[in-house]
């Protein structure tokens, strides 16, 4: 493969982590927006999930789009647009105006998702391709640590104005970088509109979307609401409290590389996801448990939950493009990123909900079930046939041409 692939690399990288800052980085400004906005907790957490939320109707049109016109056009109008839009969230002044433009962020810059991930999938050969989405995966934590170590003081003030055109910019480079560094892998292959939906319609699709998909459960309670729950729960600044946040995404950025490369040298991109789900329920667990221990028991065990929380997303994302094949590759990325968002879109108020309503152990508790539910889809994965590989332990799947 050509070694221009380590720039699209690069290059997608960058645009991803751009808009993950706001995406992903977001929860650092949740006090500062709860004292702005006048927002009660639940409208907190409404707020936090509002990008998510924007995602979910365009992730699929836009990994179609990308199959169809390529990944540069799809990132440069989705994040361009999107930039603007961000840049613009300072003039609001109410709880709903405030909703409506981070949803509208989240449905343009939503582009980057599947179009990156494809770009990736076409410039890099399969045993190499659980590191490179690891790393191009990994810069969805690098995005949250910038934007947690910079957006609190950046708003230090209490006034967010400065926080989100700073995102706005951020998001605007990175639709530059990609209009500049993006190109269409040699000898794309291309699929007919019928073909490119076949992956909908097949069992390991959904098995793979929906599988990891209950991962991120647990992945929203411990790294969305960790600065608000240390914060409001246990005293800590908003500052220190970001700073735990900003750790998290720091060491979740060699996790995603980590386990991506893991998933490359044992051929196998489930067998990782099946191990990280059962220590993502027990770091939640664990989180549970020590709500009121010491703060020196406590934040180490929410740092290590939250990095293990953090490690599934870039294989996951490998399986699901590898099931459906280079050409439908976007499509895929698409479905699978679109049952994360409704799932985002669901959990991420209705934690809050919960804390509300009972307590923030409940709520960790809750959380923690879900990885271990979607452990047992990932059982349901067959291997191939007639590859050699024993029943379950699939899987860098044949890619269909």
């Amino acid at each position: 493969m050509s070694s221009y692939r380590w720039v699209i690399l690069g290059a997608g990288t960058f645009a991803q982590s751009a808009f993950s800052a706001a995406n992903v980085g977001l929860p650092a400004l949740a006090p500062v927006l709860r004292t702005h906005y006048h927002l009660s907790l639940a409208q907190t957490g409404i707020a936090l999930g509002a990008t998510s939320f924007g995602m979910i109707p365009t992730l699929l049109p836009w990994g179609l789009l990308a199959d169809r016109i390529g990944e540069r056009a799809v990132i440069t109008i989705g994040l361009g647009i999107a930039g603007i839009t961000m840049a613009a969230v300072p003039l609001t002044h109410s709880f709903p105006a405030l909703v409506v433009l981070l949803v509208l962020y989240g449905a343009l810059g939503g582009s980057i998702n599947a179009a990156s991930g494809r770009a990736v999938m076409g410039w890099f050969h399969e045993d190499e391709r659980g590191l490179a989405l690891g790393i191009r995966q990994g810069a969805v934590p690098i995005g949250g640590a910038a934007a947690a170590a910079a957006l609190p003081w950046l708003a230090s003030g209490g006034d967010p104005t400065p926080a989100f055109l700073t995102l706005g910019i951020a998001t605007l480079t990175g639709a530059a970088v990609a209009a500049a560094f993006m190109r269409e892998a040699p000898a794309r292959a291309t699929a007919a509109i019928g073909k490119v939906t076949r992956p909908f319609r097949e069992r390991q699709t959904w098995l793979v979307a929906g599988g990891s998909g209950l991962f991120v459960v647990a992945q929203i309670a411990l790294t969305t609401y960790p600065v608000l729950f240390l914060h409001q729960h246990r005293g800590l600044s908003t500052h220190s409290a970001a700073l735990v946040l900003a750790l998290i995404n720091v060491l979740g950025v060699g996790a995603r590389i980590g386990v991506g490369r893991w998933s490359d040298r044992v051929r196998s991109r489930i067998r990782p996801l099946r191990v990280i789900g059962v220590l993502s329920t027990t770091g939640a667990a664990a989180a549970a448990l020590l709500v009121d221990a010491p703060l020196g028991l406590l934040v180490p065990v929410l740092v290590v939950a939250g990095v293990i929380s953090l490690s599934w997303n870039g294989v996951a994302f490998t399986a699901a493009a590898e099931t459906a094949g280079v050409a439908r590759s976007g499509a895929a990325l698409g479905f699978q990123q679109t049952v994360l968002g409704v799932i985002v879109a669901i959990a991420t108020p209705a934690f809050a909900a919960i804390v509300g309503a009972t307590s923030w152990r409940v709520a960790f508790a809750a959380a923690a079930a879900f990885p271990v539910l979607g452990v047992l889809a990932l059982r349901r994965l067959q291997a191939p046939t007639g590859s050699g590989r024993s029943r379950g332990t699939s899987v860098i799947p044949p890619a269909i041409p």
